[in-house]
């Protein structure tokens, strides 16, 4: 009796499992759908934003099997299908062919800039001013005490000939 209650228990399992398996197995395309479609793999630049989305889809599978082969096999028609279909201009990768979208796009840019200036104009206006160490004439004294001190004798302030601004940075 106990076999008969694990045989009932086993039965719905191991149908589940079969199904499950069964639906896990790999759709093939058949021959005569990569037959048919083969004239729209050889012209698909042409013909892709005609096909419905079904097909479309149909095509992206037939394709993605394709793939799955040695690329040394693949048709010529069947490469460039394959790459039309993954890099082409088509879907969020479409030419924006709106009359005026270069000048939005410089609008919003050009707006973007003003907002940017506008912030740092105002965030400067609020800043705290330049330190004293900024000024010219605190620099220039930086220089004189530099050759008071000997500073960098080889290619600084106190070298011979020296003709560059030294500690002078401020306008």
């Amino acid at each position: 009796m106990s076999i008969l209650r694990l045989r009932s228990a086993i039965s719905p399992l191991s149908s589940i499992r079969q199904y499950a398996t069964a639906a896990a197995q790999p759709i093939s395309v058949t021959s005569t759908r990569s037959n048919a479609s083969a004239p729209i793999l050889g012209n698909i630049e042409a013909s892709w934003k005609t096909l419905p989305a079904e097909e479309q889809y149909e095509v992206y599978q037939q394709l993605e099997q394709l793939q799955k082969k040695d690329w040394k096999e693949l048709t010529l028609d069947e490469k460039k299908a394959a790459y039309f279909v993954a890099f082409g201009p088509h879907g969020p990768r479409a030419p924006v062919s709106e009359p005026g979208h270069g000048l939005k796009v410089f609008g919003g840019v050009a707006a973007a800039v003003a907002a940017a200036f506008g912030f740092f104009t105002l965030a400067k206006s609020y800043s705290a001013p330049s330190p004293r160490t900024m000024t010219p004439e605190y620099q220039e004294q930086m220089n004189e005490y530099m050759k008071s001190q000997n500073m960098n004798p080889i290619s600084g302030v106190s070298s011979e000939g020296y003709k560059g601004k030294g500690m002078v940075q401020s306008k």
